[in-house]
């Protein structure tokens, strides 16, 4: 007989297994560790791609800070404003001297940059709350995902140790029966000499 047939059941159980990684009953456990569980006593997947299901589940204006978050942050809208706010004040100073249509101070200039600034902040506040929520969820699918693990290892754990009493058991048993075939080898060249 195989020696993985005689491994005790109880050891390979995995809601055994469970049990001594939480150190509680299971229906103690939290609703989101519960299932984490559930999904490995099931055997079920706990591994997604969980970027990706956050980005399937934007709005249309999610997505819309996300790229103005992008725009915005980047060294080619900085060179492209700063030459835009270049070119203004040099029309309006040099060009259009006398009949500027936003004369030195730049009024006009600071109304947009305001108005801009006004707009994109949010927008970009946006952007990191979600960015902040897209990593939580990471987050707690990289937990699910370790426990998950953890439970994996224990179990191999449990099942190498099963093996091992078992093989104990079965040395033991053999030195058991060498011993008793010494004793009676030993006997009998006793009952010899005699």
């Amino acid at each position: 007989m195989p020696i993985t047939d005689r491994i005790p059941r109880p050891w390979v159980d995995r809601r055994v297994t469970a049990r001594l990684l939480m150190a509680t009953e299971l229906e103690k456990l939290p609703p989101d560790e519960r299932e984490i569980v559930e999904r490995f006593i099931g055997r079920k997947h706990m591994a997604r791609n969980v970027l990706q299901e956050f980005d399937q589940s934007l709005s249309f204006g999610e997505r819309l800070a996300d790229k103005v978050a992008e725009v915005g942050g980047s060294w080619g809208f900085i060179i492209v404003f700063l030459m835009a706010m270049v070119t203004w004040m040099g029309i309006n100073s040099f060009v259009l001297h006398r009949e500027a249509f936003d004369p030195y101070p730049y009024i006009l200039l600071n109304l947009a940059l305001s108005c801009l600034a006004a707009l994109q902040a949010p927008v970009i506040m946006m952007s990191q709350n979600r960015q902040s929520d897209s990593d939580r969820a990471q987050a707690k699918n990289d937990y699910e995902v370790n426990v998950r693990a953890e439970l994996e290892i224990l179990q191999v754990h449990e099942k190498i140790n099963a093996m091992r009493e078992t093989e104990l058991a079965d040395l033991a048993e053999l030195v058991s029966r060498q011993g008793n075939a010494i004793d009676a080898l030993n006997q009998r060249l006793a009952n010899r000499g005699s």
